[in-house]
């Protein structure tokens, strides 16, 4: 259920329409949002649809508690940092 769930929001990102649930990450980066999933229990997916040819997904997590981990915000910052410098290249 949460798979498919995941998949059909990033497909409505995908052609232009915002996700049913989702907020800015301006933390992590420019243009950076979240998907909010909720099932019996909350998952999220980091990503960035701001670049031409794609839609980036920077990390997907099981939420455990109501704060968002350092370590997820950290690994999110971290890939958007690497695609950034990627796509200068």
């Amino acid at each position: 259920m949460v798979r498919k769930e995941a998949g059909s929001q990033i497909r409505r990102v995908q052609y232009g329409d915002e996700p049913d649930d989702w907020k800015p990450m301006p933390a992590i980066g420019v243009g950076v949002n979240e998907i909010r999933i909720r099932d019996d229990d909350q998952y999220r997916i980091v990503y960035v649809a701001k670049f031409e040819h794609a839609v980036c997904v920077l990390h997907c997590f099981q939420k455990k508690t109501q704060k968002t981990a350092k370590a997820d915000l950290d690994l999110a910052t971290a890939r958007y940092r690497a695609l950034l410098k990627e796509l200068k290249k």
